[in-house]
């Protein structure tokens, strides 16, 4: 049984706010960071083989800002998870194949992939309790 205290702060709607912010912080500062420095952002998505960089730059902005914003706001919550998830999912393919490495570098990306898997966990989890809380 959960003490009183701990039942009314994981209840609170700020709570759930600052979990949301915690998940979604990541991306939105990389948006925020490749809208500033939009040559930047094309540079890495060409580092990584994405043509055109442009495209593929402007792609990245409206993912991570719009499914952040979607989850922080709290509406179709399901919809940023998603599009926040397969984006982490395609990062791994694309940025951080370990399995074609070898040594420290191999390692660090292994790592990488590793807390990607659990950002996926977590927006499936916030999808799960947002689906479970909508007013029906």
């Amino acid at each position: 049984m959960t003490p009183a205290i701990i039942s009314t702060i994981l209840r609170a709607s700020v709570t759930a706010f600052i979990a949301r912010l915690l998940l979604v912080f990541m991306f939105l500062g990389s948006a925020v960071s490749k809208l500033a420095d939009f040559t930047g952002a094309q540079a890495e998505m060409a580092h990584f083989g994405l043509n055109p960089p442009w495209l593929f730059a402007a792609l990245t902005i409206i993912t991570q800002l719009g499914g952040g914003l979607l989850i922080l706001a709290n509406r179709a919550t399901w919809l940023g998870a998603g599009a926040l998830a397969v984006f982490t999912a395609l990062t791994i393919p694309i940025a951080h194949h370990f399995w074609t490495m070898e040594g420290p570098m191999a390692q660090i990306e292994f790592y990488f992939v590793m807390e990607h898997l659990s950002v996926l966990g977590g927006m499936l989890l916030v999808a799960i309790l947002a689906e479970r809380t909508r007013a029906t």
